[in-house]
């Protein structure tokens, strides 16, 4: 079960390299070089809705004083529109500016264009349901042992 669980987990964090390239060269395709992998999936992440940052960090896989910086450059940028919350002055919103529904428009072609690439694998969809349930299962998992590490641990008597 070790070996199969590490392997587990490198796979996983190869994946995600291999999309964010996937990602990369669908924006240099498009002649995009103002916002960068991360922030596109940031964008795509957001999409019609309108989110705090502390939201957009627990909707996706960015680390939390990565999310500020990015945040401030999609605004820079015309990307994003941020606002204080009216009622919590220490909260800001975010949300797509026209530019940036646009470019959630673009990237969500691109996943269309993924998925009829698909048919042409033997990839099923059962065996991306499989994974899914999987990888769900795994995230809970995560979360258990994030918090049975966050507890003070019993000292042996």
């Amino acid at each position: 079960m070790t070996d199969g669980y590490l392997e587990v987990i490198s796979l996983i964090e190869r994946l995600h390299r291999h999309f964010l390239e996937v990602v990369k060269l669908e924006l240099e395709g498009l002649s995009i070089h103002d916002i960068n992998n991360i922030q596109a999936l940031m964008l795509f992440n957001i999409g019609d809705a309108e989110m705090t940052v502390g939201e957009l960090t627990l909707r996706g896989c960015y680390l939390g004083s990565n999310v500020s910086y990015n945040v401030k450059k999609m605004v820079e940028n015309g990307y994003l529109v941020q606002e204080r919350s009216v009622h919590d002055r220490r909260s800001i919103h975010v949300r797509l500016t026209a530019r940036g529904s646009a470019l959630c428009e673009q990237l969500s072609e691109m996943h269309k264009r993924h998925v009829e690439l698909l048919d042409q694998t033997p990839i099923t969809e059962p065996d991306l349901q499989n994974s899914l349930v999987t990888l769900r299962r795994l995230e809970r998992f995560w979360v258990r042992a994030a918090d049975l590490a966050q507890r003070p641990r019993q000292r042996a008597a």
